[in-house]
Formats: C-alpha cells, structure tokens, sequence
C-alpha cells in the first residue's frame, strides 16, 4: 500500500484510530446518561444547564459531552437567545434512544461495559491466545455468562442486545437463498425469535422451531415471540448435550464463531447425522475476505472473540472445510453488503 507525502507528513489516520476508543466512550456515556433518551421524551430542544440538571450531572461534564456529540453528528445545537440548545438527529433517534424498534442501546451498553474492558486486555490475550473474562471481571466467562442470567432484567438486557442485530441485518441473511422448500426450520440458538420471523415473513409456509435453553424460552415468549405467531414453534435444550429433531433446514447465527475447531465438528455432525436427505444448514456468520484483507469489521469481532470466547471468524473456505468434513456439500455463498453473511450447504 502506498501512501501521499502528504499522509506521510502528518498521519491522520493514525490520529483516527488513537481517537478511536474516546469516539466510542463518548457516544457510550451519553447512552449510559440518557441523554438521548431525555431529548426525545422532552420532544423539544434543551440546554446543557437543563439536561444536566435533570440527568444529576456537573454543569461543566455534561456541556463537554454534548458539545462532543454534536462533533460526532450524533446531536444538533442551536442558538436560540444567546442560548445553546441541543436535540437528537435522525441518527440517534432512531439508534439511540431505548424506546425505538431498532434501538442499539443494549448493545452500546454491553460494548462499554463488557467488551471495552475484555479489549484493555488485548495484548494479554494475544500473548496468552485465551479469553480474558478473568481478568477483566474476575470470573471465567462461563460464570459471567450465567451472571447475566441472574435477574429477568439483567437477561432482557442481554437479549436485547442480541435482537438488535437482527433488527438490521435478518431479513438480509434469511433472503441471501431462496429457502422457500425448507418448510421444517430449527433456528438453534435462535434466542428472541428475530431470525425465525423474518423466515415467517420470507417463506409464510414455513414453521420455524426456536431451540435454545430453557429460561431464554421463557424470556423469548414473554418478550419478543407473541401468541398470534403460531408458525414459530419453542424447543428446550442445549444443543451440544441434548438431541435435536430432523429438520429439513437447521439456522445456525452467531454460533461456530463463538466455539473452538472441535465444537464446530461436533455440533456440525450432530446437525448432519438429523438433517433431512435434501435439507440443509445455514450459517449465518461475519466472513473474512480470503486474502485477508477485510472487512476490518469482521477482523476486529475475530479479535473480540479471542477476548471474550474460545472462537474465532473465519473465511467462507474455513466453513467450507469444516462443513464437507461432516458431510455437507453444495455449499453456497452470500454477502449481503451488511455485517453478516450467508452460507448455505445442503445434506
């Protein structure tokens, strides 16, 4: 790669990237303060002095963090009578705020309060090629996990965060193939039941089966899954332990990647030895480029995680490899032009 004199000179994109993490914190505190929260349930534009009043902050703090925001576009300013006035842009209102459909205030809250402390520990999981729960929050990840399943609002947070991201890229990754001759659909891990709806809505004919633990089931009926959506059917268990029924399609998002070579072939025989003569598996993942050049999104989730899990991302020939050895074969691949991308291999 060949850089200008000019970028030579003066390295802004190295300035870019040491800002980096105070870009991220700025936009997590104000989440975590509710200040867009505040902007949009005032419904009209406040000063520095009120907001910080009604959020219990310093004057001082507070007129810097709004002052910040504006310089990220996240909230416009007016002058109004000498007074500066701020509101939420279209961008933070729709992402920002709790009460939207397609907030990202859940996830915004477990990248600051998780995955930001997992990364002070960066160089240490590199040098150790392990997790870094332990050092970070003091227990092993499996106990932080089941920590966030203490309370009902502590999980309903946790699954928030994870239906967020189908909010943006689910129909996306249902519609990468055309599934429509799957008509028996288990989505293992499906959590919230977002990736499963999408399905309904894709393929009306289709039923879609929910497999995951038993309190996340819960959660999912309560929360997320209503009565009326009778095509998207409750399964309880923990796919590595307990049976799973044949399907004609098995959804696995946001799974092999959280998991070492040997869980992938384990769990992937377990599918195959079930599937249907016929079906299939989707995997729903964010791909490497082969050459190893991009997207950075997806090297940076591989370095989270090596900070958070015992897994990794992988190209669409890493899958491939992992998919032909248990028996798959037909493999396909899409990319959506989003974070996630499709692989459909057939039985």
């Amino acid at each position: 790669m060949e850089y200008s004199k000019q970028e030579l000179e003066y390295p802004q994109k190295l300035l870019n990237y040491m800002d980096g993490f105070l870009v991220s914190k700025t936009m997590f505190s104000a989440c975590e303060l509710g200040v867009f929260d505040l902007l949009q349930e005032d419904t009209v534009p406040l000063s520095s002095d009120a907001i910080a009043d009604r959020l219990c902050t310093s004057a001082d703090g507070m007129e810097r963090l709004l002052s910040a925001c504006v310089g990220l576009q996240l909230l416009e300013v007016n002058e109004r009578q000498g007074e500066a006035l701020y509101s939420n842009t279209d961008l933070s209102r729709i992402y920002l705020t709790k009460a939207s459909p397609r907030t990202l205030h859940y996830s915004i809250a477990y990248y600051s309060q998780t995955i930001y402390n997992c990364f002070s520990y960066l160089t240490d999981a590199i040098r150790e090629g392990k997790n870094q729960y332990e050092r970070a929050f003091g227990v092993s990840s499996h106990q932080l996990f089941e920590a966030l399943y203490r309370s009902e609002q502590e999980m309903l947070n946790f699954m928030q965060l994870m239906n967020s991201t189908w909010n943006m890229c689910g129909k996306d990754v249902v519609t990468a193939f055309d599934l429509s001759s799957f008509t028996d659909i288990f989505d293992l891990g499906g959590c919230t039941g977002a990736i499963a709806k999408e399905c309904i809505a894709a393929y009306p004919q289709s039923r879609v089966t929910i497999y995951d633990l038993p309190k996340v089931l819960e959660m999912a009926r309560k929360h997320f899954v209503s009565q009326d959506e009778k095509q998207i059917l409750f399964h309880e268990g923990d796919f590595f332990k307990d049976p799973i029924p044949e399907a004609d399609l098995y959804i696995l998002a946001r799974i092999l990647h959280d998991w070492p070579q040997d869980k992938c072939v384990e769990l992937l025989t377990k599918v195959n030895k079930v599937c249907k003569p016929g079906g299939g598996v989707l995997l729903i993942e964010a791909l490497l480029n082969e050459d190893r050049k991009g997207p950075i999104t997806a090297q940076l989730y591989s370095l989270n995680m090596l900070v958070q899990t015992e897994g990794k991302e992988h190209t669409a020939s890493e899958y491939a490899k992992l998919l032909e050895t248990v028996g798959f074969k037909d493999l396909q691949v899409r990319r959506t032009g989003k974070i996630y991308n499709a692989i459909l291999a057939r039985k």
